[in-house]
């Protein structure tokens, strides 16, 4: 092709971005979820999906593609026509975990996928079931290292989010516990309540209910500050290990060659979604925290995300199931 012709071409494209962006969305947005209806990221994606609707006059489809740990559907996000009629509402795991987990995976987080801003952040929080004769993260500690390897702990799978806060909390408190991964959090919830593992890093709403009937004793929260949803319950940094963060999180992302004006337009009207009283009165007790982000913001986030969760994997040597 002249080199006259390519040049026109590109001038084309780069005239034409700012009108696709005025008249988006013409038609329907699919958000695609990769886990199944129920969890947080699906909550997230219903409690917001309204405000888009009305602020853009076109429905929203959440679009549940769960399996293989939320890479199916970020796989299908990543892989979408870069128009911004296909967004990602994604988890901590398929974004900053798994790329350091498996050896191969179908997209690169990195570099296919245009972070839009963070959404909501949750702590796991650390419970134990009521038999241990502890009350504190310390106690726990103490009792560790008294009995180890004798303590087992459940978790969702191998490469987790609660594995890897285990395997920090082991490092941090020179401790050696025993591993029980389960294939999710609920069977995880249920084993504990039962007795059959003793403490579990889980997400806040299975494991509430419980902690309010006695069933489980909570300890901590993972996440730098405590969570509005149990103000009562320390951080591990209030309990004696400086500097453990590890939150779950959700954000949106769209393909990543998605044009700006889309990008910043999708961003506002996001933002805006999430400071809705309505929307917040649903998340905050779930445990979710809505912590909006501008798209450089989220994306220096998951970065460092990325690198923590490959140090943690590197040095604990966590292999995939």
């Amino acid at each position: 092709m002249p080199r006259t012709h390519r040049c026109l071409m590109l001038l084309a494209a780069a005239l034409a971005a700012p009108v696709a962006a005025q008249s988006y969305p013409s038609k329907p947005v699919r958000i695609v979820v990769p886990y199944a209806p129920g969890g947080t990221t699906d909550i997230l994606t219903r409690a917001v999906g309204p405000k888009l609707t009305e602020a853009w006059g076109q429905p929203i489809i959440v679009d549940n593609r769960p399996g293989a740990s939320g890479m199916i559907g970020a796989e299908i996000a990543a892989k979408a026509p870069p128009d911004g009629y296909t967004l990602l509402m994604s988890y901590t795991a398929e974004i900053a975990i798994t790329v350091s987990l498996f050896k191969k995976i179908s997209y690169d987080p990195l570099r296919d996928l245009a972070p839009i801003s963070l959404g909501a952040v949750t702590p796991l929080i650390l419970v134990v079931h009521p038999s241990l004769p502890v009350k504190s993260v310390k106690e726990l500690i103490a009792l560790a290292r008294a009995k180890p390897k004798a303590l087992p702990y459940a978790s969702a799978g191998n490469g987790s989010p609660a594995h890897l806060a285990f395997e920090l909390m082991q490092r941090s408190g020179k401790i050696e516990l025993t591993h029980v991964p389960y294939k999710g959090a609920a069977p995880a919830v249920v084993d504990l309540v039962g007795g059959h593992v003793v403490m579990f890093f889980s997400g806040m709403p299975p494991a509430m209910p419980h902690v309010r009937s006695g069933r489980m004793r909570a300890l901590a929260v993972s996440t730098a500050k405590r969570s509005p949803a149990a103000p009562e319950v320390p951080t591990m940094a209030e309990s004696g290990m400086p500097g453990f963060d590890i939150p779950t999180w959700f954000g949106l992302f769209a393909p990543a060659a998605t044009p700006r004006e889309v990008i910043t337009k999708v961003h506002g009207d996001f933002v805006k979604a999430l400071g809705a009283s309505d929307v917040k009165a649903r998340l905050i007790p779930e445990g979710a925290e809505p912590s909006p982000m501008t798209p450089e913001q989220f994306g220096q986030f998951v970065r460092s995300e990325t690198a923590k969760y490959a140090q943690i994997i590197r040095d604990s040597n966590i292999k995939p199931d």
